[in-house]
């Protein structure tokens, strides 16, 4: 996910602080890494000096003072292209896991443990997931649904390839 955009995509319904962006960007996407300030102010400083932003009045007020930025119409356009764009499909053709699972057939090492405690994350993963999903909202449902798609996608690669293992260590190790 662009930070860039994202922050775009915030400053776009109203002017706002680093703090603000960063308190809204880690409560509408909870299930992910929160920004860190450093990163957030690094993004806006970038979105500043592209003309994608610009800062308004610095507010002195408890604690540091504080700048609120704003969208720019550059930045405006800059959004409006970007969540026009659809992203390519990610098939993961460079996957960590597939890579482990042939090179360890490859090298005579079994691959069935791997599968296997790979599947039982999987499985955890998509509980956890399923939980979330009870307690949000529509977006987190949706966003909660993506991932335990995903999840399931990976079950069944995991299920098919745990099945065709010797198949795959004879081709390898030929």
């Amino acid at each position: 996910m662009s930070t860039s955009h994202t922050l775009l995509a915030m400053l776009e319904r109203e002017p706002r602080h680093g703090y603000e962006l960063k308190q809204d960007h880690d409560r509408l996407f909870r299930d992910g890494p929160p920004l860190r300030f450093g990163q957030i102010y690094a993004t806006l400083a970038r979105l500043v000096r592209d003309g994608r932003a610009e800062p308004l009045a610095t507010e002195s007020g408890q604690g540091p003072d504080r700048k609120r930025y704003a969208i720019t119409d550059g930045g405006r356009a800059e959004l409006e292209l970007w969540l026009a764009t659809p992203d390519p499909p990610d098939p993961h053709l460079r996957s960590t896991l597939f890579a482990k699972v042939v090179l360890s057939l490859g090298s005579g090492r079994g691959a069935e443990k791997l599968l296997t405690e790979q599947r039982a994350l999987h499985l955890e993963r998509m509980r956890e997931l399923t939980r979330l999903r009870r307690e949000g909202g529509l977006a987190e449902v949706l966003l909660m649904d993506l991932a335990i798609f995903h999840l399931d996608a990976d079950l069944r690669w995991l299920d098919l390839t745990t099945a065709r293992l010797d198949e795959l260590a004879k081709e390898l190790t030929q």
